[in-house]
């Protein structure tokens, strides 16, 4: 990443409109499918819509990618804080990871908030999740991943997968995670002139929508026995403690975990691979890509 490319991007962002909680659910959710409708693809990806347990999905396949039942699947959780977004908006991180993974993507649309707080999108993950696996999928060949709100959205649906005695994925990958919805990390406020995509009024509103009634937050304080995790961060952003916290959890719960921070780099980086606007963001997919290959086909890494 060139100082170059970081001060561009960092001005883009800084000048575009903002997501503002402040605005109606529709107005929101129109913005965030908006501004996530023009990230690149990898050439020749084919999408699809289709339903897996019910829930909404979009499948992604590439030409490079291994095909049949036996592929490894990258199952995708969106960000938005649990309260925006979709599988579409969730499309272009699940194709650029499941082809690196050299398999096929499943973005899920799960159920939102306010209107369906936690733990429905949990419910949704392990639906589609149970789903893959009544196909025949072996979870050996599924891998979690998600960015933001998505990121911790996979580690608590993993929790409640291993609390339910279902057969873990193989592996993990958390773009920028909000693992914390109690927002105690101190990056909230430090890191708060550095960031130009959250804002901590931004989560303070969607943690509120997300657990409605719900007692408190999810249960993150106990990860044995999850599947090797992979944690990516950019030093820009509100939520860097977040990924520094769960790595630091997995470590101490003897989970394999892999941490990089990306200096300069902002929130979900990764989204702008391809775009040739930030070099690392396509090195960081390439790094989360390798990643899963070793966890989901291991000859293929041994090849590479």
């Amino acid at each position: 990443m060139t100082q170059t490319q970081i001060k561009n991007l960092q001005a883009v962002l800084r000048d575009r409109p903002a997501l503002d909680p402040d605005l109606t659910l529709a107005e929101q959710r129109a913005f965030f499918e908006q501004i996530t409708s023009t990230a690149v693809l990898p050439a020749g990806t084919a999408t699809a819509e289709g339903r897996l347990g019910g829930v909404p999905v979009v499948h992604t396949t590439h030409p490079e990618t291994e095909s049949g039942p036996d592929a490894p699947v990258v199952l995708y959780l969106h960000g938005g804080g649990f309260v925006v977004g979709s599988a579409r908006s969730g499309t272009s991180l699940t194709a650029g990871l499941a082809s690196r993974a050299r398999g096929r993507g499943v973005s899920v649309g799960y159920r939102l908030a306010p209107e369906h707080p936690f733990p429905a999108a949990v419910e949704d993950t392990l639906a589609v999740y149970r789903a893959l696996l009544d196909e025949g999928t072996a979870p050996s060949r599924v891998a979690f991943a998600g960015d933001s709100a998505g990121g911790g959205l996979a580690l608590q649906a993993l929790v409640a997968a291993r609390d339910a005695g279902l057969p873990l994925p193989a592996a993990t990958v958390a773009f920028s995670p909000w693992y914390d919805l109690t927002l105690s990390g101190a990056s909230i406020t430090s890191r708060a002139g550095d960031d130009p995509i959250l804002t901590p009024h931004m989560l303070r509103r969607y943690a509120a929508d997300y657990l409605g009634a719900a007692a408190g937050a999810p249960a993150l304080d106990d990860l044995r026995g999850l599947p090797p995790l992979l944690v990516q961060a950019g030093s820009h952003e509100i939520v860097l403690d977040d990924a520094v916290a769960l790595a630091s959890r997995a470590a101490a719960d003897d989970v394999p975990v892999e941490l990089e921070v990306t200096a300069g780099a902002t929130h979900v980086f990764q989204r702008f691979a391809g775009s040739g606007l930030l070099d690392e963001a396509d090195a960081a997919l390439d790094s989360a890509g390798t990643f899963l290959r070793r966890a989901l086909s291991p000859a293929l890494a041994a090849a590479a």
